[in-house]
């Protein structure tokens, strides 16, 4: 039997512990930057010294953002922890790090909101109202399964969010009925694949193990499916996935535009929007807290700042007293 290559094993361990796919191909890369940055030296043979020559060349040299030399140190990370076995986060790596810079966030007005849901058609008028509606991420909202819309209870459940804590936000009202018709038209879709032979969908490793017959249930369905089915990059088994990021983003750029607006309008803007709306409406800052999960407080904080800076704009010059 062929000994595996370390990327592959990498690849494997990501996926055993049910990473997404972006994450994925994310830190392959960089691992496989950082083994090429040394001359293809084994990471084995490799530690600080090395970690720390290849962070700085990102920070100095190519001059990366703070968010991506996270990412390649995250990567790194993963690599000697969970492939090697051996724990780096102890070893209190020193490198230059790229500047960070604290953004306030960029928000809608509740009537921008409108206007940009107003100019997006079909299925991505309804991910993004509920992305609005709930604080959802982009990658939360298009991950959401048929099973996810408690019609009874009005909830919406989040599973494996970015901070890996599960949440409950309450469903808005006004989509209730829009909800309903979009699962019928996901179990009429999924009926069809299941007549051609399709039918099944992605679950993470340790799920589909425990639930092997889950794959092919309605409930596990994504709730804003693809228009075709495709072939999956991790098993090659034809099947539908959830609508492609880059194609929701390239909607709501394409109605920003067409609404007038002239701020930097992405997916995210609509949840920092959400949160900013809760807590002009008087919405206290630990409740907000819990509806986008976030796991410190510190986090939530930033929107005090926002709420503060609109609260400024209000000031007038003592001329016009």
């Amino acid at each position: 039997m062929q000994k595996k290559k370390l990327l592959e094993i990498v690849r494997d361990k990501i996926r055993l512990k049910h990473y997404s796919f972006s994450t994925e191909r994310t830190y392959l890369y960089w691992i496989k930057y950082f083994i090429l940055f040394h001359n293809k030296k084994h990471p084995v043979q490799m530690g600080k010294p090395e970690i720390e020559a290849f962070l700085t060349y990102l920070a100095v040299t190519k001059k990366v953002s703070p968010t991506t030399q996270n990412q390649a140190f995250s990567a790194i990370l993963f690599l000697y922890k969970e492939v090697l076995g051996i724990d780096m986060s102890d070893q209190n790596i020193q490198a230059l790090r790229a500047q960070e810079r604290k953004h306030i966030p960029v928000v809608l007005t509740r009537q921008e909101v409108q206007k940009v849901i107003e100019n997006l058609d079909g299925i991505y008028n309804l991910i993004v109202s509920l992305m609005y509606g709930c604080g959802l991420r982009m990658n939360e909202a298009l991950n959401l399964r048929v099973k996810d819309i408690d019609f009874g209870f009005d909830k919406v459940y989040i599973w494996d969010s970015k901070s890996l804590k599960d949440r409950t936000v309450p469903l808005p009202q006004k989509l209730k009925d829009r909800l309903k018709v979009q699962v019928e038209t996901v179990e009429a879709l999924h009926q069809k694949d299941l007549a051609d032979g399709y039918g099944t969908v992605y679950m993470p490793y340790a799920l589909e193990r425990k639930f092997p017959h889950a794959k092919s249930e309605t409930k596990w369905q994504f709730l804003f499916p693809m228009k075709s089915v495709a072939k999956d990059p991790r098993s090659d088994t034809i099947r539908r996935h959830h609508i492609h990021p880059a194609t929701l983003g390239r909607n709501i750029k394409q109605a920003a535009l067409k609404a007038g607006i002239h701020k930097r309008v992405t997916s995210h803007i609509f949840r920092h929007s959400y949160a900013t709306h809760l807590l002009q409406a008087g919405i206290d800052l630990r409740s907000i807290q819990e509806l986008l999960g976030h796991k410190s407080v510190e986090t939530t904080m930033i929107y005090t700042h926002v709420v503060a800076e609109l609260n400024k704009a209000k000031l007038v010059s003592p001329l016009d007293l």
